[in-house]
C-alpha cells in the first residue's frame, strides 16, 4: 500500500482547485481470455494467465488557478502515454506509481491517460476469476473507497462528481454492463452517458453471465409513466439455483416503496443486479449496476432468515440510489450520510413493503449486535466520524457507521415522528441533487420539517460516541403496586456522554396459562442519570420490566433482580417476538461485559432455544451460545459446556419438526458443536447416508457443513476431501475444500496454511479467506500455540507489501485469539507499545483485537467465579 494513500486535506485541496466536466474511459478486456503474464487461477495454480488490459481515459475538468500544480490518481503496472492539453508529458517523469503530477494547468484543462491496469485476484479494482467448473472467465470491478484508479485515472474522492462515458472491447461472445444502457458496434460495447456521479460508484461487469430481465412500471404524479428496465446476473454454474423471479419480486416491491416515500423518481435508467464471485462485500449501490456476492443464491436449503437478508441487501443498496448516489457525502467523514440511511431504510422498506414484515426483529437482534460490539472497542468513533484518510475511511465501513447509525436513525423517527423525517429526506434530496453534502445539510431540512432544534440532538447522538445502559429501579408500596418506576442511565467512564432517550418501558407478568405478557407500556423521555416514569406509577407489580421495550433506542438494556430472576425461568414464556429477542441480546450483552456467566447464557439457549419461533433468532442464539463456550466459559469448563451443547444440539435436532427450519438450524448447530465420538459417528452416517433423520435433506451445502468438523478432528482427510470435491467440482466447492484442508489438526497443515496466506501471493482474496477460516479451530489451541510469535513478528511486513484488503483479512483472522491467556494479552500490548509509529488503521486491528481478548479474559474470570 506505499504511496496509495490519500488525505482528507489534499482531498480538499484538489476540490477546491479542480471541478470536473467529464470523463470518456475505454477499456481493451480482451486479454481476459488470453495467457500471458502471471500466475492465477480459481484454485490458486495453475496456467500462466493474464495480468493487464489497456486502459485509456479523458478527462476534461476546470481549475480555479491556471498556472497551479495539481494530481490524477491512478495505480497501474504500467503508463504507456500521458497528455495534457495537447502537451505531451513523460509518463517516467510524471507517474510516480499511484499518482500523476499535472502542472501549469489552464482554466480547461483536457488529460488523456493510456496505461496497462492490472486485473485484480483481491477483489479490489477489476477482478478477474476463472470458473473451475468450465474454464470460463468472470469480470467485475469493485472500488469503494478508492479503487477506481486500479481501473482507469482519475481524481478519486467522492465530491469531484462527473458524468462518465464508458466504451469496452471485450472477448467475443461475452456481454458487458456498466451503469448506464450498453450496445455492441462494431465490436466495442458503448454505454450511455451518467449522470454526475462519483469515482467509486462506477462500474463494468463483462463475461458470459446468464442473464434474465423484466420491467418495472409505474405512473408518476405528474401522469407520466416511468419505466425501469430490470436485469439479474450471474455465473453459468450458479443458473440451476438462481431464483431470479424472487430477486425481482423485492427490487420491485422496493421500487414502489421508495417512489411512495421519497417523491423523486429513480434517476439512474436501468438496474441491474449481479451476482459475482470472490466478492469482498456484502453488495456495492453502483447506479444502474448494483453488484452482490453471489453466496445470495442459495445452493442448498436455508431458513427464510437468509432469504429476508438477501431481499434487506437488496433494499439497503436500492436505498442507496437517492441516499449516496443521487446525494453523496463530501468526503467519508460523512459516510454515515449514506450507510445509516440505506441501513435504517433497508429495514424499514423490508417491514412496508415485502412479506418479511418481522424484519425489525431481525435488527434489534442482529444489526443492533453488530453495532454494540464496534462502540464498545477503543476504535468506536463518533457516527459523524474523523476520517484523515483513505485507510481510515476503508475501516470505517464498520458496526457504528451502519449499524449504530441506523440505530440512531430509528430513534430520530421516534423523537421527530416518521412524516416529518421522510419530508425531510424528500427536500434533501431535491436541494442536492447530484451534489454533496456534509451533516449540517441533512440537519437543516429536519429543523425545517420537525420545527426541532437538531443540534442538541446531533451532538449528543452524532457527535459522541459510546453506548449507555439503561436500567430500571422498581419500589413497590404496602399494597404490592408499582409507587415509583425509574429509568437509570449509565454510561461506561472512557464515553461518559448521557443522552436524550425516546424510549418505550413495558411491564410483563404471567397470565393464569403461564404466558409472560405485557400488561402496561407507556412512552417517555429519558434524560440525565434517574428519570422517574411516572405514568406507570400504581401499576400492578411486575415479573418482568423491560426497557426499551418495542426497541425505539439505541442501549443496551438492563435489568433488575426480579426481572432477571424472572427471565432464567420463564424467557420461553415470552410471547411477543420483538420483546424475547430485546431480552436475548440484553442477556448477551451481560455475558460481553461479564456481568452473567457463559455457562449460565449457554444454559438459556439450550433450555429456551428450542421454544424460539423466529428463525432468525435461533440462528443467532446458535453463534452467541458457540462464542460463549469459546472465548468467555472458564477453561476447566469448556469440556463440559462442548458436551452440553453438543448433546443439547442433537436433542433439539431429533425434536424439531421434519423439514422445518429449525431442523436445518439445530442440524448446522450440531455439526458445529459436535465433540464426542457419537457426534461424528452421526456425522459420518448422515454423510453416507446410511442414517436419516426424517425431513433432513443432507444436501451438498450441508455436506460441506458436516465435513468441516469431522476434518478438523482428524475424520477426513485429504483424499476424503478430495473426494467431495469431485462430487462438487464448482467455485463454491473449492472454496469450501480449502476451508476443510486448513481445519485438519496436524502441524505441518497449519504451518502450509499460514504460508499460503502470509508468504504467498498465490491464492485469491475468496481462497485466502477460507484458509483463514479453516485454520485457526477451537480444539486446537496447543497447534495453534506458535502462531502467536509469528503473527506479531509479519504483521507490519503484510501491511506494507500486500492490498489492504488482503492485509485486514490476515491482521484480523490470524490474530491468536484462541491463545486467550494473559501472555497473548502482554505480547499484544508489547507490540502496540513498540510500533507507536504503525500506521494508524494496521493499530486499530491489533487494538480492536486485543480488546476482545481482554473481555473475554473477563468473561472467563466471571464464568470461573460461577463454577
Amino acid at each position: 500500500m506505499p504511496g496509495e494513500n490519500l488525505t482528507r486535506d489534499e482531498a480538499r485541496e484538489r476540490a477546491a482547485l479542480l471541478s470536473v466536466d467529464g470523463y470518456e474511459v475505454s477499456l481493451d478486456l480482451r486479454t481476459a481470455t488470453g495467457t500471458s503474464g502471471t500466475t492465477t487461477g480459481a484454485g490458486g495454480g495453475g496456467a500462466e494467465e493474464p495480468h493487464t488490459f489497456r486502459s485509456v481515459t479523458t478527462v476534461r475538468f476546470r481549475c480555479t488557478e491556471p498556472g497551479a500544480s495539481s494530481f490524477a490518481d491512478l495505480i497501474a503496472p504500467a503508463v504507456t502515454a500521458v497528455s495534457l492539453n495537447g502537451r505531451d508529458l513523460d509518463p517516467g517523469e510524471v507517474f510516480d506509481g499511484s499518482r500523476l503530477l499535472l502542472e501549469d494547468l489552464a482554466a480547461d484543462n483536457e488529460l488523456i491517460v493510456d496505461a496497462r491496469c492490472a486485473y485484480s485476484r483481491t477483489g479490489e479494482g477489476m477482478h478477474r476469476f476463472v470458473d473451475p467448473e468450465d474454464g470460463e472467465v468472470y469480470l467485475y470491478t469493485q472500488y469503494e473507497p478508492a479503487d477506481a484508479r486500479r481501473v482507469f485515472a482519475n481524481f478519486e474522492q467522492p465530491d469531484l462528481k462527473a458524468p462518465y462515458r464508458f466504451e469496452v472491447r471485450a472477448p467475443e461472445g461475452w456481454t458487458v454492463w456498466s451503469n448506464g444502457v450498453g450496445e455492441l458496434t462494431d465490436g466495442v460495447w458503448r454505454f450511455a452517458e451518467t449522470k454526475p456521479i462519483s469515482t467509486y460508484i462506477t462500474c463494468v461487469v463483462a463475461g458470459p453471465y446468464h442473464y434474465v430481465t423484466d420491467t418495472y412500471e409505474r405512473e408518476l404524479p405528474d401522469g407520466t409513466r416511468l419505466e425501469i428496465p430490470l436485469g439479474a446476473m450471474c455465473r453459468k454454474g450458479l443458473a440451476p439455483h438462481f431464483d431470479a423471479d424472487d430477486v425481482f419480486l423485492v427490487t420491485k416491491q422496493g421500487l414502489d416503496f421508495f417512489h411512495d416515500h421519497v417523491d423523486y423518481p429513480y434517476p439512474f435508467g436501468k438496474y441491474d443486479q449481479a451476482f459475482v464471485p470472490e466478492y469482498n462485500l456484502g453488495a456495492m449501490e453502483n447506479p444502474g449496476m448494483v453488484t452482490f456476492r453471489e453466496e445470495f443464491i442459495f445452493r442448498g436449503k436455508v431458513t427464510q432468515a437468509s432469504y429476508e437478508g438477501r431481499a434487506n441487501v437488496i433494499l439497503h443498496e436500492m436505498a442507496h440510489m437517492w441516499f449516496g448516489d443521487l446525494v453523496t457525502m463530501e468526503w467519508w467523514d460523512d459516510l454515515w450520510l449514506k450507510e445509516s440511511f440505506a441501513d435504517f431504510m433497508g429495514a424499514f422498506s423490508l417491514v412496508g413493503a415485502t412479506r418479511f414484515t418481522d424484519g425489525w426483529i431481525t435488527f434489534a437482534n442482529r444489526r443492533k449486535a453488530w453495532a454494540y460490539r464496534a462502540d464498545q472497542l477503543p476504535s468506536t468513533h463518533p457516527v459523524t466520524a474523523d476520517i484523515r484518510d483513505l485507510q481510515d475511511a476503508k475501516l470505517n465501513f464498520d458496526g457504528i457507521t451502519y449499524a449504530k447509525g441506523a440505530s440512531v436513525l430509528k430513534q430520530l423517527v421516534a423523537y421527530v415522528g416518521q412524516d416529518a423525517f421522510l419530508e425531510g429526506a424528500r427536500r434533501y434530496f431535491k436541494r442536492h441533487a447530484y451534489g454533496n453534502t456534509r451533516l449540517g445539510d441533512l440537519l437543516s431540512v429536519l429543523e425545517e420539517t420537525s420545527g426541532r432544534d437538531m443540534t442538541a440532538w446531533s451532538r449528543a447522538w452524532l457527535q459522541t460516541a459510546g453506548v449507555n445502559s439503561l436500567t430500571p429501579q422498581v419500589l413497590l408500596g404496602a399494597d404490592g403496586r408499582v409507587e415509583e418506576l425509574a429509568v437509570v442511565q449509565e454510561a461506561a467512564e472512557s464515553h461518559p456522554e448521557l443522552r436524550p432517550h425516546r424510549a418505550a418501558v413495558g411491564l410483563y407478568r404471567r397470565t393464569p396459562d403461564g404466558a409472560l405478557e405485557r400488561y402496561a407500556r407507556t412512552e417517555t423521555d429519558v434524560d440525565g442519570p434517574r428519570t422517574v416514569v411516572a405514568e406507570l406509577a400504581g401499576a400492578e407489580a411486575p415479573e418482568l420490566v423491560l426497557v426499551n421495550d418495542d426497541d425505539l433506542t439505541y442501549c443496551k438494556i438492563r435489568f433488575d433482580e426480579t426481572s432477571l430472576a424472572t427471565l432464567r425461568e420463564h424467557l420461553g414464556a415470552l410471547t411477543d417476538p420483538l420483546a424475547r429477542a430485546l431480552c436475548w441480546s440484553a442477556l448477551w450483552n451481560l455475558t460481553r461485559d461479564a456481568l452473567l456467566p457463559a455457562r449460565e447464557f449457554v444454559d438459556l439457549v439450550l433450555r429456551f432455544g428450542g421454544r424460539e419461533s423466529d428463525i432468525g433468532v435461533l440462528q443467532m442464539l446458535h453463534a452467541w451460545a458457540e462464542s460463549a463456550l469459546v472465548h468467555y466459559a472458564a477453561p476447566a469448563w469448556r469440556e463440559t459446556g462442548g458436551r452440553l451443547l453438543a448433546e443439547g444440539a442433537r436433542r433439539e435436532l431429533e425434536a424439531a419438526g421434519p423439514g422445518s427450519e429449525q431442523q436445518l438450524a439445530w442440524a448446522r448447530f450440531f455439526a458445529r458443536s459436535a465433540v464426542a465420538p457419537g457426534d461424528f459417528q452421526l456425522l459420518r452416517e448422515l454423510l453416507s447416508g446410511t442414517v436419516t433423520v426424517e425431513g433432513l435433506d443432507v444436501d451438498q451445502e450441508l455436506r460441506w457443513v458436516f465435513l468441516e468438523p469431522l476434518a478438523a478432528h482428524g475424520l477426513a482427510d485429504e483424499k476424503a476431501l478430495a473426494e467431495e470435491l469431485a462430487r462438487d467440482d464448482t467455485a463454491s466447492g473449492k472454496r469450501h475444500q480449502v476451508r476443510c484442508l486448513a481445519a485438519r489438526p496436524s502441524a505441518e497443515v497449519k504451518a502450509e496454511g499460514w504460508n499460503r496466506v502470509v508468504e504467498s501471493r498465490e491464492l485469491s482474496n475468496a481462497l485466502v479467506e477460507a484458509t483463514i477460516a479453516g485454520f485457526a479451530q477451537p480444539s486446537q489451541r496447543e497447534l495453534l500455540a506458535p502462531y502467536a510469535e509469528k503473527y506479531f513478528a509479519v504483521i507490519e511486513r503484510v501491511w506494507e507489501e500486500r492490498s489492504i484488503q488482503i492485509a485486514m483479512h490476515v491482521v484480523r483472522g490470524l490474530f491468536p485469539e484462541l491463545l486467550d491467556s494473559p501472555g497473548t494479552l502482554d505480547a499484544t500490548d508489547a507490540w502496540l507499545a513498540a510500533h507507536e509509529d504503525a500506521p494508524p488503521a494496521l493499530r486499530r486491528l491489533v487494538l480492536e483485537a486485543r480488546d476482545d481478548l481482554a473481555r473475554a479474559l473477563r468473561g472467563q474470570a466471571c464464568d470461573a467465579a460461577a463454577g
